[in-house]
């Protein structure tokens, strides 16, 4: 689960890692309350107003600045709130802006410059462990510093029974360059990032940039946080956090009736049981000529609600020429998914595309009976050789 940046500090803060003061608004008369109430308790006197949105490159956008007067922040806010953001990472529909973040400025004299870093932590697939990946190119894509400068990137490796150590922390302050004070509060930094990416359940914990103040000073200027789904019942608290205005429609929809749904650009729907299958039938669809417009599990208990719920969410997309219904009948029959499928065709009325069933396992043969004898317009398969071609021709 994604979440906003300003939730994404609040569980930092939780663990002990430093991030500016901060509050959300959704007006720009909150913005401006949020602005002064930081000015009373930090003595700031500039504020960054940051549209809160799940994407990154709001800056290039217009949807970060940087204010000097409690006016400015109120005429910042209004330009950022209702507006539609377009980032690299949007795509051109861009989302709407419905809160910012005000946080006060970082940015002040102090006898050091201020330096940028960043740091992440995640899970490396290939080992089964953790690792800290940092470098001292704060404040860019880090896929632009691996594509260019990949020396600046630095990982630090980490049991998952151990944690982090000592003196890893300490390798981490070195290897960005620091001393002194600043190279004590980054020790410090690390050490708090971890635990919170661990007690957290977290999947991953993007801090770009890692801030270091002009007065030596370690902070978390920005923070990409994404929850691991399958530990959200043992955080309630986090669960609260997701913001469905950030996701897309059709897959909360999916959600609300334990489909697994991905939405895809191509022109032919796909319902089955099983991930795998799923990305089987995928590739079936691709050689058959035709693209998939969706991934869709409907998992092992397959009956008409569920057909009914992902034949409606499929037909809301306008390029959808064909649905392709794969199932396996090894948990369920295929003849209760066949009369499943019947009832959900009926209940829903005529279905103007194509749709091509394919029932392999338990029954399918009385499966493929049953559909061949509603008087409905779907077209039985019992091969996946033999619904690849239905769909070659229907697609065509």
């Amino acid at each position: 689960m994604n979440i906003h940046e300003y939730q994404g500090k609040q569980i930092l803060k939780q663990f002990g890692v430093v991030v500016p003061s901060g509050a959300v608004a959704t007006t720009p008369d909150e913005a401006a309350t949020a602005a002064r109430k930081i000015q009373t308790e930090t003595g700031a006197t500039t504020w960054a107003v940051k549209a809160q949105i799940h994407a990154g490159g709001r800056g290039k956008g217009g949807g970060v600045k940087i204010a000097k007067s409690l006016d400015e922040v109120k005429a910042h806010a209004r330009d950022i709130l209702g507006m539609t953001l377009v980032t690299h990472q949007t795509g051109p529909e861009g989302k709407l802006v419905r809160k910012v973040l005000v946080e006060q400025g970082i940015f002040y004299p102090g006898e050091t410059e201020p330096q940028e870093f960043y740091m992440s932590v995640l899970l490396n697939r290939e080992t089964g462990k953790n690792i800290i990946m940092y470098s001292t190119e704060g404040g860019m894509d880090i896929e632009t510093v691996a594509e260019k400068t990949p020396h600046l990137i630095f990982k630090e490796e980490l049991d998952p029974g151990a944690g982090i150590q000592g003196f890893q922390a300490r390798r981490i302050a070195f290897n960005l360059g620091l001393s002194g004070q600043a190279f004590k509060e980054m020790s410090k930094f690390a050490m708090a990032l971890y635990t919170a990416y661990e007690k957290s359940d977290a999947s991953l914990f993007e801090i770009n940039p890692v801030f270091k103040t002009s007065d030596n000073h370690i902070m978390a200027a920005d923070a990409k946080v994404n929850i691991d789904d399958n530990a959200l019942f043992r955080h309630p608290d986090y669960a609260a956090m997701r913001d469905l205005n950030e996701e897309d429609p059709t897959e909360v929809e999916a959600g609300q009736f334990n489909l697994n749904f991905i939405k895809l650009d191509g022109n032919v729907g796909c319902m089955v049981n099983g991930a795998g299958l799923a990305m089987a039938t995928m590739d079936i669809i691709k050689l058959s000529g035709g693209d998939p417009a969706n991934f869709l599990d409907v998992g092992g208990t397959a009956n008409a609600e569920t057909v009914e719920a992902g034949f409606r969410i499929i037909m809301k997309d306008p390029n959808v020429k064909a649905i392709l219904i794969n199932i396996f009948g090894g948990i369920v029959r295929c003849d209760r998914v066949a009369e499943g499928v019947v009832e959900a065709y009926k209940t829903i009325g005529k279905i103007e595309i194509p749709v091509i069933v394919r029932l392999q396992g338990t029954n399918a043969e009385e499966a493929k009976v049953l559909i061949d004898n509603s008087g409905l317009e779907v077209h039985s398969a019992i091969t996946l050789e033999e619904a690849a071609a239905k769909v070659k021709e229907l697609v065509a």
